[in-house]
């Protein structure tokens, strides 16, 4: 087949959970397919960037948005009553663009990424399947939920307005995609089972810890490590939670134990969490290093949707992993075999306490961990899915 993939991000370097996404099934589609990627991108996107795709690509257009443009067009959607973030996304030289590849590459099957890629693909005379990744509007909803004053009113009218969204993306699409089921169950639409699930998947080979060196003997550099793109609110929330309201529990059993909060962007609600206790890397290079060094993975989200590919990664690094039950929702571990789940600070401290003080305890829930990512998350086996799916569009089965 010749796929279209549209991307609201250029998918690379792989500090989001949507450039993952993205990049790995592009990666794997490629291997049977033709792949011609298009995405707007808000920032520079570098020459070595772009050479990342290439082995995939036949052709990628990538087009620039002004900020100012995105500015002007979250304005207009609120006055039109529309979503905010996809009036962010939108503009007219991508509507334009997109129909120019369009027209000159002649896909078979058009493939986008999130309802933010609606305004310039939904009108496209092809076979189309969009990717929701996860549901926007329970990400919004919970986020909603924690804020306050002129924020909460902002979040609100977003909710609702992705709500409406995500509810007409099935009079647009041939067939829709998702990320996990109770993301699928947040859809409001009476035909949201009809929604493909395609999970995300794990690169074993990469996040391998044999294959990341060490000094013989070396301790673990930090204690309890959380990982992730730290400007990303969610990230940023559960960052302040750990710190501000579960680590006061450990130190009072534990009084020595570090923690490392890693990741790109980290905002000052992140930076300045640190402290002679707590590290705050910023963007890390390669972020098996940042697990490799640790004991304990934690995950403690209090918002947030879809799959949490930081847990996915950890557990293929052979970290025991603490977290709670809105992440582990998408994930679907046994508590107390492949992860522990924590729901308030007390029980999140007591899990943690109990991993310093147990190493065997620690070893066996890693293993367990791994094992349940082998069994479940394969980029191979959920991009053969993908496949499928477009596929049966194309051949008009839906």
């Amino acid at each position: 087949m010749k796929i279209l993939v549209a991307l609201p991000r250029f998918p690379y370097p792989l500090e989001k959970g949507d450039k993952l996404r993205a990049y790995n099934q592009i990666k794997e589609l490629s291997k049977n397919n033709e792949i011609y990627l298009f995405c707007v991108s808000h920032t520079k996107v570098l020459p070595e960037h772009v050479e990342q795709l290439r082995p995939y690509c036949q052709d990628i257009c990538c087009v620039s948005s002004p900020k100012l443009v995105n500015y002007k067009n979250i304005v207009r959607n609120y006055l039109h009553t529309k979503s905010l973030q996809i009036g962010y996304w939108d503009s007219r030289k991508a509507r334009k663009a997109v129909k120019e590849f369009v027209r000159k590459v002649q896909p078979d099957v058009i493939y986008s990424q999130m309802v933010r890629t609606m305004p310039w693909i939904s009108r496209l005379p092809y076979p189309k399947v969009m990717d929701y990744q996860d549901a926007l509007s329970m990400n919004t909803e919970r986020r909603m939920d924690q804020a306050r004053g002129l924020w909460h009113y902002i979040l609100h009218f977003e909710f609702k307005m992705l709500r409406s969204t995500e509810y007409n993306a099935f009079k647009i699409f041939d067939a829709l995609t998702i990320i996990s089921e109770p993301d699928s169950d947040a859809i409001p639409r009476p035909k949201n089972g009809e929604i493909h699930i395609i999970p995300n998947g794990v690169d074993f080979d990469f996040f391998d810890r044999t294959k990341i060196p060490s000094p013989a003997g070396a301790a673990p550099k930090w204690d309890i490590v959380f990982c992730g793109n730290m400007g990303y609110e969610p990230n940023v929330h559960a960052a302040q939670y750990l710190v501000k309201e579960v680590m006061p529990l450990v130190w009072k059993e534990v009084p020595g134990t570090t923690v490392l909060l890693a990741g790109a962007n980290p905002k000052h609600g992140v930076s300045n969490l640190a402290s002679d206790k707590v590290s705050v890397s910023g963007y890390v290079a390669d972020i098996r290093e940042c697990y490799a060094a640790s004991s304990i993975f934690v995950a403690p989200m209090l918002t947030g949707s879809g799959l949490q590919n930081k847990l996915l990664e950890a557990m293929a690094m052979q970290l025991p992993c603490v977290t709670t039950s809105i992440a582990n929702d998408s994930l679907g571990a046994r508590d107390g075999s492949e992860v522990l789940i924590g729901d308030n600070a007390e029980a999140f401290a007591a899990h943690i306490v109990s991993l310093l003080r147990d190493a065997d305890k620690r070893a066996s829930l890693a293993q367990s961990g791994r094992q349940y990512a082998l069994d479940h998350f394969s980029w191979e086996t959920s991009c053969q899915q993908l496949e499928a799916v477009l596929k049966s569009v194309v051949n008009n089965e839906y």
